[in-house]
């Protein structure tokens, strides 16, 4: 019988329960705007509700690219992949601030 093999440890997994929480409200808040269309609401409240939640997202963001510099990031120089995985987070810090 083998054993299950552990999950590997992220930058995220000491806040994993936060973040998942701060998702499913996020979530929560989706489901929110999808009624306010469906119930014809005011277009700017229903643009209000839609700026809270990429901010909530952008929150999200910014704490797995914390645990990522401080965590994945300690590991990959340790391995001797610092250049690697600095271009990597910067080219993911690239897609988050394009929008629109």
């Amino acid at each position: 019988m083998t054993t299950p093999t552990p999950a590997p440890t992220r930058g995220y997994t000491a806040t994993k329960d936060q973040l998942l929480a701060r998702l499913r409200r996020v979530e929560g808040q989706v489901r929110g705007i999808e009624k306010m269309v469906d119930e014809d609401r005011y277009c700017i409240d229903v643009l209000t509700q839609i700026s809270a939640i990429q901010a909530a997202l952008d929150k999200v963001a910014l704490g797995l690219l914390d645990g990522h510099a401080r965590h994945c990031m300690h590991e990959g120089a340790a391995e001797g992949r610092a250049d690697e995985m600095a271009s990597e987070m910067m080219a993911a810090v690239g897609r988050l601030m394009k929008r629109g």
